[in-house]
């Protein structure tokens, strides 16, 4: 009676451990699995079908190549449905299914929701929208741009071109108020003035009331950080006439934006990793791949390659790593170069990336380049020293 109680409790002990070790990725020959939390409805669902498009073709092109280490790889795909606690549930969701990683999500706050997450189940999550900075992490991988790498280009060119006086639109959210947090001082610091700043709830239709609030402050440059429900205001402000007056600086904007416009709003700029029409032959080789992939129609904006290389660091980790364990994963991505059609893409020890940036404005239905910035390094204001 001993001996089998003792051999339960071994065998009951064994099962228990199997269970705590996260960072097995199932048996040699199974497929990898990598999680990804999206949006794929509550507002922002166009980003996350980017995002879902960029990650179908890095899986393609893995497995075609091979996969990793020899073993295919499988995404699955979680709605986050643009709010945090839906968010949380999809990552725990995930992590039941032994996932290798997680990408995503695309919303700032949602981010906040999962890093939590990942640091307590030590799961690298590979994040590659641009985002407001500030959170350094060992498990957390960040892909797009940093506030330096974007405002940091915007503002100078801005302020050069159009004017030095702004007024500050963007959505009740968090990334639009870090963003204008940070862009306050830039401008001041570039001579330049904010003459005002709002904020809209997401319940507006008729944005005429704030149209005419914008022209009677004679602000030259409109810096614009107001997606999913807000983005109607551009098609509003246009056929008020107020983007002759004033030029939009528009945080976050890519090809996918285009449509919803229907042809207004011309000559706003941006700065992005990725321009859709740019000649570069290895980024018109990979729209080419994306649209043969989706639709010869799709937009493919700078998410599809951001999220695309995710998975191409994944796997160039694991394979400097020589195994599919998390932690060694972990430490084989601080300081990797990968290839993108971009250009080189290397994240840091901070984990963030430095990458080429380029200036872009609307031009009919068209993002198209104005300036390319060369490689910029992020400076994502928060570092892993010491942690």
């Amino acid at each position: 009676m001993a001996t089998r109680s003792i051999t339960c409790m071994t065998l009951a002990l064994l099962a228990c451990g199997a269970l705590l070790q996260p960072s097995r990725a199932g048996e040699p020959g199974e497929p990898i699995r990598v999680g990804a939390v999206l949006p794929f409805s509550g507002g922002v669902e166009l980003y996350g079908q980017q995002a879902k498009l960029g990650l179908d073709l890095a899986a393609k092109d893995i497995n075609a190549t091979g996969g990793i280490l020899g073993r295919p790889v499988e995404i699955i795909y979680a709605d986050d449905k643009t709010r945090p606690q839906a968010a949380a549930d999809a990552m725990r969701s995930l992590l039941d299914k032994q996932v290798l990683a997680v990408v995503g999500p695309i919303t700032s706050q949602n981010l906040n929701a999962l890093v939590p997450l990942a640091e307590s189940s030590k799961t690298p999550l590979l994040y590659a929208t641009n985002y407001e900075g500030g959170k350094c992490s060992r498990y957390l991988f960040s892909f797009g741009a940093v506030p330096n790498q974007e405002l940091g280009q915007l503002l100078p060119y801005m302020t050069q071109t159009f004017g030095n006086t702004y007024f500050l639109l963007g959505a009740d959210r968090v990334w639009p108020h870090q963003m204008f947090g940070i862009a306050q001082p830039l401008i001041e610091k570039l001579g330049g003035t904010v003459v005002e700043t709002k904020y809209t709830l997401g319940t507006e239709t008729d944005f005429s009331p704030l149209i005419k609030q914008i022209a009677a402050s004679k602000a030259r440059v409109l810096l614009f950080a107001l997606k999913g429900d807000g983005m109607d205001f551009i098609r509003q402000a246009d056929e008020a006439g107020l983007l002759k007056d004033i030029t939009v600086a528009f945080l976050g904007l890519s090809e996918v934006d285009l449509g919803i416009f229907r042809g207004k709003g011309q000559n706003m700029v941006t700065v992005v990793p990725a321009v859709a029409a740019s000649e570069d032959p290895a980024v018109k080789a990979f729209v080419a791949k994306a649209r043969a992939a989706a639709d010869p129609g799709v937009a493919v904006s700078n998410y599809v390659m951001t999220h695309y290389n995710t998975l191409i660091a994944l796997k160039a980790a694991a394979e400097k790593a020589g195994k599919l364990d998390r932690e060694a994963i972990v430490d084989a991505m601080a300081g990797l170069t990968i290839p993108s059609p971009a250009g080189p893409v290397t994240l840091g020890q901070d984990h963030h990336t430095a990458m080429n940036m380029f200036i872009a404005k609307t031009l009919g239905t068209e993002l198209v380049q104005v300036r390319a910035l060369g490689a910029i390094a992020p400076q994502p204001g928060c570092s892993l020293a010491g942690r």
